[in-house]
């Protein structure tokens, strides 16, 4: 019975392979570069990012719930790995630390713990899409120049080389290369022409994406450098740089095996918790914010998102790759570039496998500064203007945490970013829970002249709520009457109840007189 939806639901992802083929193919070549870089930022062999992004794209692609999510190599794993390497002795002892990352980050989907995604608040989701945007353009504004001193994928704001993200832009302005910025103004004008006017003349222009052109233009162009057809040049830090293997077996020598030997070492296992808790939290905010891209607004379910990320860090640890996580940056990248179901990743990845095996040479020839203006327009897309404007509509409790998001991410690197936005989202939280706990009104005055007054209680009240019912009703005059009414409370934090019970009590000094509705104090605090 179970049988045919689940060949109904196959067949139903390739229903848009129209718009999944083009997509996957700009992911390939966004993805490529990064996942070198990664690796080399990590001091990792450089085929190890590549073997992540393939089993990212596969393993993690097939075995995910999310539809348009992208996985891979992260930046913010670079420094962990590289320490991790160090630290632990070999990288074969690595791959087991790995694998065993893998295995917890399974057991946190196993005992549900993708629940910690939906506590993100919308504004700082989106201050984190707008940071990562305004980062890219950033990051990506040297290459596009022809200085490659940074790896690509770095998402830090200070270098390794002592530099920073924008004494990076003004010395790329120094050292330019005139053959990048030629490459780079052609593809520009290429992707502005795609997006603007091609793309609504004809659906050809659709399903062929200006990316694609991007990097065969610039393939040509550096091979016209190369052969002196034109005055220019691009030295080899300014092309992409795949290991090429001769043959098969060559091919079979880039992967590498680990050492389970020292999986119980103390180290081994810290690492290894280390990289699944750092990976898992990465994987989850890049799955919430996956989802408010996607247009359908579809729900990723993200206890299996947790399951299928150590699943792949499972098999990328087996076979000498990189730790893996969900990147916002490559899944903008599918969803900018019209990527409709999980097919796209999934065909990245193998499109990842195929060219490692058979055109690493072809590949070689790609100028980094084409993929930078690629990767320009997807930080473009992420940041634009309007987005500014509309988020200031919203009001300082939305407007401050996305503001203070972006900056810090700039500034330091993404979850340093997300953290401090959250700090500053939950400050709103709390300052609004401060002032929506109760209602307080004068209602009338008794015969005897006593002023009364009325407190009722909202629904839910927490400890964070004790400052300010403390205040109001110290406030309260003497010779008064104060009604606190609980009727619609069905939950108050014991600290508030402690606090009204004393109240009671130290209201007779002012001479109050203080009535409870529907208030019920624990008995051992009636015995005071």
């Amino acid at each position: 019975m179970s049988a045919a939806p689940s060949r109904s639901n196959f067949f139903d992802l390739f229903k848009h392979f129209n718009r999944d083929l083009p997509a996957s193919i700009v992911v390939f070549f966004v993805a490529l570069p990064l996942c070198l870089g990664i690796a080399l930022a990590s001091g990792a062999p450089l085929f190890s990012g590549v073997i992540a992004g393939i089993v990212g794209g596969i393993v993690v692609g097939l075995a995910s719930g999310s539809q348009l999510g992208v996985s891979g190599p992260a930046a913010g794993l670079a420094v962990i790995v590289m320490a991790a390497i160090g630290n632990l002795g070999s990288y074969e002892v690595f791959l087991a630390a790995v694998v065993l990352a893998g295995v917890f980050q399974f057991l946190l989907g196993q005992f549900k713990a993708g629940f910690i995604a939906y506590f993100v608040p919308s504004s700082v989701i989106t201050g984190m899409l707008t940071g990562i945007g305004l980062l890219i353009i950033l990051k990506q504004i040297p290459h596009a120049f022809g200085y490659d001193a940074d790896y690509e994928g770095d998402e830090s704001f200070d270098a390794f080389d002592g530099h920073n993200t924008f004494s990076d832009i003004l010395q790329a302005w120094d050292l330019l290369t005139p053959g990048a910025v030629l490459i780079a103004a052609v593809s520009f004008a290429i992707l502005i022409l795609w997006d603007t006017v091609l793309t609504k003349k004809h659906r050809v222009f659709q399903l062929l994406q200006g990316p694609i052109v991007v990097v065969l233009v610039g393939i040509l162009f550096n091979i016209a450098f190369m052969r002196g057809w034109l005055n220019f040049t691009l030295a080899d830090d300014q092309i992409v740089r795949l290991p090429v293997a001769g043959s098969l077996g060559e091919f079979t020598s880039f992967f590498t095996h680990p050492d389970f030997s020292q999986i119980a070492q103390p180290m081994v296992i810290k690492t290894a918790l280390v990289m699944a808790i750092v990976a898992s939290l990465e994987t989850l905010l890049c799955v919430e914010a996956t989802d408010k891209l996607d247009a359908l607004k579809r729900v990723t379910p993200t206890n299996r998102e947790l399951k299928a990320q150590g699943l792949g860090n499972i098999v990328s640890g087996l076979i000498g790759g990189l730790p893996v996580t969900q990147v916002i940056v490559r899944s903008s990248a599918n969803i900018t570039f019209g990527a409709q179901t999980k097919v796209s990743a999934i065909l990245h990845g193998f499109w990842l496998l195929l060219s490692a095996i058979t055109i690493a040479s072809f590949l070689n020839l790609i100028p980094l500064a084409s993929l930078a203006t690629i990767l320009i327009m997807v930080g473009y897309k992420l940041a634009k203007p309007s987005l500014f404007k509309q988020q200031y509509a919203l009001g300082w409790e939305q407007f401050i945490p996305f503001i203070v998001t972006i900056v810090a991410i700039v500034f330091t690197d993404l979850l340093t970013g997300i953290g401090l936005g959250l700090v500053v989202a939950i400050f709103f939280t709390l300052h609004h829970s401060y002032r929506n706990s109760h209602y307080i009104k004068q209602t009338r005055t008794t015969k005897d002249g006593q002023d009364v007054y009325e407190l009722a209680l909202a629904e839910e009240v927490s400890f964070f709520n004790k400052a300010s019912i403390l205040e109001v009703l110290e406030a309260i005059p003497p010779n008064s009457k104060v009604i606190i009414d609980c009727t619609n409370s069905k939950a108050i934090a014991y600290d508030v109840v402690e606090f009204i019970h004393g109240y009671q009590q130290h209201a007779k000094l002012k001479n109050i007189t203080v009535e409870t509705i529907a208030f019920n104090p624990p008995k051992h605090l009636l015995g005071h």
